[in-house]
């Protein structure tokens, strides 16, 4: 995992756009926050717990469940990793505030009433109809804790994943309507699908055909495709302004998280080839009110997919590593 190799900075941002300079700038000054970090905070909550709680929510780093295949990196759109709920008494009232301090540690500040207002109008708030599970051990070696709820799958990853970005496949979404008008009033997300239509409406028109495709593929097909052909307009055939519109995008993708994880994720990124090395895809079969604002789009590359999907409501999936070698639960 990439925390625990020093990144020379310098070559790092010589490499990047502006946007992104930018972005991993703001990021540093967070993380000199004098706060503790996420790690840190999950190994309290996990020291408080109990060995009753722990049976109930702790399991060893490869625990593999009948259903699920291997719990620790299981995603979906709508689920729980254990059975107690955040807001329940299985927990105490400052195991509660363990677990708030460790979802707002892992997002970004700028992003906290965002996601705050996604909990409440998709769960009635925080901690309602979602809950944590914690793998391995905090004291002992590997662990991470993984936060699920309807249109949420966070982890914390404790230095120990290795190889990929945010501990493991995530998922986000938001729905303030179940069925979205076009313009997706209220969505918290929609603004990184503005942005990539902004891009798109600055395609010519061959880049234009080559990036829009007929048919969303299934939303849960995440998987790595390697060296394979990916479907879209590679971003190598982009113009240097319409690259640097892209990095644009991707910049308002992975600023919602902390600083450890947005470095991460764009280090994954630059790994297997960097935005050179993807295709940018927009869907025409879901376009809610056909207005041509593409609802559904997907930024792929060797071992990296961030699927959007917009229609009806917002369905984000994440899946990016530093190689397509890597094995992920999607």
């Amino acid at each position: 995992m990439f925390r625990n190799t020093p990144i020379d900075r310098r070559s790092f941002l010589t490499q990047t756009s502006a946007a992104t300079i930018a972005l991993t700038a703001g990021a540093s000054a967070f993380a000199d926050a004098p706060s503790p970090s996420s790690e840190t905070l999950v190994g309290r909550l996990f020291t408080s717990l109990s060995e009753k709680q722990k049976q109930h929510v702790c399991f060893d780093w490869d625990h593999v469940d009948k259903e699920r295949g291997l719990l620790r990196s299981y995603v979906s759109a709508n689920w729980n990793v254990t059975k107690p709920s955040i807001v329940d008494d299985f927990y105490n009232e400052d195991q509660r505030e363990l677990i708030k301090e460790v979802f707002e540690s892992i997002i970004h500040p700028d992003w906290h009433a965002r996601y705050y207002q996604q909990l409440e109008d998709d769960a009635g708030g925080f901690g309602n109809e979602q809950a944590i599970a914690i793998f391995g051990k905090p004291d002992d070696g590997k662990f991470e804790l993984v936060l699920t709820g309807r249109h949420m799958t966070l982890r914390c990853d404790g230095n120990s994943a290795d190889h990929v970005a945010f501990g493991g496949p995530i998922f986000y979404g938001h729905a303030p309507d179940f069925d979205e008008a076009p313009h997706h009033p209220g969505n918290v997300f929609w603004e990184q699908a503005v942005a990539a239509n902004d891009l798109y409406k600055i395609l010519d028109g061959r880049q234009q055909k080559e990036a829009l495709l007929a048919n969303t593929p299934p939303e849960t097909s995440v998987h790595f495709r390697g060296n394979g052909t990916i479907p879209g307009l590679p971003v190598t055939e982009m113009s240097s302004d319409q690259k640097a519109h892209l990095q644009k995008v991707l910049g308002l993708l992975v600023q919602m998280y902390r600083s450890d994880d947005q470095s991460e994720a764009l280090k994954c990124i630059e790994t297997q080839g960097g935005l050179d090395a993807c295709s940018l895809a927009f869907f025409s079969d879901e376009d809610l009110g056909d207005d041509k604002v593409w609802d559904n789009w997907r930024l792929e590359g060797p071992s990296f997919v961030w699927h959007y999907r917009g229609a009806p409501h917002v369905h984000v999936w994440v899946n990016l590593a530093d190689s397509a070698n890597v094995k992920t639960n999607v």
